[in-house]
């Protein structure tokens, strides 16, 4: 499966979430929602994954944490706010250059239509 394949995948899932819960709630309610909806249509996730990053040489085993990892191929960054923030976009890129994935998504469920708390996030992608 391609990881254009998996995004499709991901949004429609996090807008069945989003309409079902609404706003409102703890990105970890969302998350733990989330994982088992796309678990439900068949993809592989895994929640909070701790990877490593290398600095000046030194590998650091808990550079962060990725908040859901699908398929091994994509990564999900939830956020339950008003508004994200340029910063919430560039910690998405940063995720994909660190772990050399393609696609990512920043997925706030604290907007009032999913759809405009979707921004989807490249590195390297063919698309």
């Amino acid at each position: 499966m391609t990881e254009n394949e998996i995004g499709t995948m991901v949004i429609e899932a996090a807008i069945t979430v989003h309409r079902e819960l609404r706003p409102g709630l703890l990105e970890t309610v969302y998350e733990v929602v989330l994982a088992r909806e796309l678990f439900d249509r068949g993809l592989k996730v895994d929640r909070q994954v701790p990877l490593a990053i290398t600095y000046k040489g030194i590998r650091f085993d808990e550079g962060f944490r990725a908040d859901l990892i699908v398929e091994g191929k994509l990564i999900l960054e939830l956020k339950s706010v008003e508004r994200v923030s340029a910063a919430h976009k560039k910690q998405v890129q940063t995720y994909l250059k660190l772990t050399g994935c393609k696609l990512g998504y920043l997925l706030n469920f604290g907007e009032d239509l999913m759809r405009t708390g979707i921004t989807r996030c490249v590195n390297g992608l063919e698309e």
